[in-house]
């Protein structure tokens, strides 16, 4: 029967000790009693140290003036012998009721045993008391020299008292024990008050929980950093902080899940269309003609998927940061490498301005190289054939430059400032376009700290400046 109820019994001693061990409340008050505790060890150390010294000393002095009894009635007879009688009042005052016995020698100065057990040592020191073990006993000792009158030579005697330890401990015992009473009572009291102490200060981080917990899941409003102590507001800004990345997250997803949603639908029933026609066509040539427009607009809608995910993934709070270090004229590099064969197919004169020197900046090395693609692609879909598009790089100070510049129709000056929004298109521009080019520019350059302007290029066409914090 024991063995069946052991295993049960220990799983609830681990729960136990596991919600003990993640339990705030349990963590801090361990951690007061434990530091009360250490503290009580140390001070109930000296305190026996205290109490072993006052013990000591008050046994010196009484075997002081045990001493000074015993030496003030030694006397000199007629016949210049030392005598001494001892009084009773110099052993009596040592009877406390602990059963001590106490030994005595006196001594002439030339070493004439006057009275006491012969066989005693004498401490080294006059008038301080020394522990050592007389006939198997260990004893507290003291010798005092004391002058007497009626001697010739060097008139003085020694008085050496010892009594065993029994009285003596038992006063150090006494002392101890009330200090260790005190601290005790002053553990309890300590964690009495702490116990307390924690249940009302942790009030306020209950109350938290409680207000998180009531919350709905699509309630991100901002928690109140006064209901909680100074020590634990960062917390609550913190919360505070990633509800607000949260929204901007879910801002996103609902921003880009409706934009999808609806430049999405025309181009895909067009392809259904298109598909329907090819199907029903006989004739060879009016198959190829609808074969080819569905290809066009398979690419026109692969294109505006690509661009829908690229400004998903700029926009504020869409992922997590990122701060690579790359340098701006490299990857125009390798961009216009990717773009060439567009531009040698509609015979583009596509070149790049850059000194051998890096341009080097931070940010998010994927985005700002969608941000060049984008740019230099839009240049390149809006200029004619036989045109020129120019990419360049440079450096001013703590600023990176970089533009592009074509010579096609340009942006009218009173349509700039709208051609940055989403899916906003020039009246009179070729379909293809999808209007989001400009608008993923913008949410590049704003989210690496930079601006971006548009001018007219020298001899027409338009001048697209980008300026980005340089390292």
């Amino acid at each position: 029967m024991r063995s069946e109820e052991t295993p049960p019994t220990k799983g609830r001693l681990r729960r136990t000790i596991r919600a003990l061990t993640n339990s705030l409340r349990a963590q801090l008050f361990a951690w007061v009693v434990l530091t009360l505790i250490g503290a009580i060890c140390v001070n109930l150390y000296l305190s026996f140290r205290t109490a072993d010294a006052t013990a000591k000393l008050v046994t010196d002095r009484t075997l002081l003036a045990s001493a000074r009894v015993i030496a003030e009635a030694v006397r000199v007879d007629a016949s210049g012998t030392v005598q001494s009688d001892i009084p009773p009042a110099a052993l009596e005052m040592f009877d406390t009721g602990y059963g001590d016995r106490v030994f005595y020698q006196v001594v002439t100065a030339w070493g004439n045993l006057v009275a006491g057990f012969p066989d005693m040592s004498r401490p080294k020191r006059d008038m301080i008391g020394e522990d050592r073990t007389f006939r198997s006993d260990g004893v507290r000792m003291l010798m005092l020299s004391h002058p007497v009158v009626g001697l010739d030579q060097d008139g003085t005697i020694s008085v050496a008292v010892a009594v065993t330890h029994n009285s003596q401990y038992a006063m150090r015992r006494r002392l101890w024990l009330s200090d260790f009473t005190k601290q005790l009572a002053l553990v309890l009291i300590a964690g009495l008050v702490t116990i307390l102490g924690l249940q009302r200060g942790l009030s306020p981080v209950l109350r938290l929980r409680d207000a998180v917990r009531e919350r709905g899941r699509q309630r991100l409003d901002p928690l109140e950093p006064d209901m909680v102590q100074s020590e634990l507001r960062p917390l609550v800004h913190a919360l505070n902080d990633h509800m607000e990345r949260v929204q901007n997250q879910m801002a996103a997803q609902r921003r880009f899940v409706s934009n999808a949603a609806h430049q999405l639908r025309t181009p895909l029933a067009l392809i259904s269309t298109q598909a329907s026609v090819a199907a029903r066509e006989t004739d060879d040539r009016n198959r190829d003609e609808a074969l080819a427009a569905l290809r066009s607009s398979t690419r026109h809608v692969t294109r505006l998927a690509s661009q829908l995910l690229t400004l998903s993934r700029a926009e504020p709070g869409s992922r997590r940061p990122r701060n690579d270090t790359i340098d701006l004229a490299d990857t125009a590099r390798q961009v216009l490498q990717t773009l060439a064969e567009e531009a040698l197919r509609r015979n583009i004169d596509l070149g790049l301005e850059a000194d051998e020197t890096p341009v080097r900046v931070e940010g998010d090395g994927t985005m700002l190289r969608e941000m060049l693609v984008n740019l230099v692609d839009n240049a390149l879909r809006y200029t004619q054939p036989d045109g020129r598009v120019t990419v360049g790089v440079g450096r001013e100070g703590d600023t990176a430059l970089l533009w592009v510049e074509d010579n096609g129709p340009g942006i009218p000056e009173a349509e700039r400032g709208q051609v940055f929004e989403r899916f906003y298109r020039i009246m009179g521009t070729e379909p293809e376009g999808s209007g989001l080019g400009l608008a993923i520019v913008r949410e590049v350059v704003d989210g690496a700290g930079g601006s971006v302007t548009l001018a007219d290029a020298v001899g027409g066409g338009l001048l697209v400046s980008v300026r980005l914090p340089a390292v």
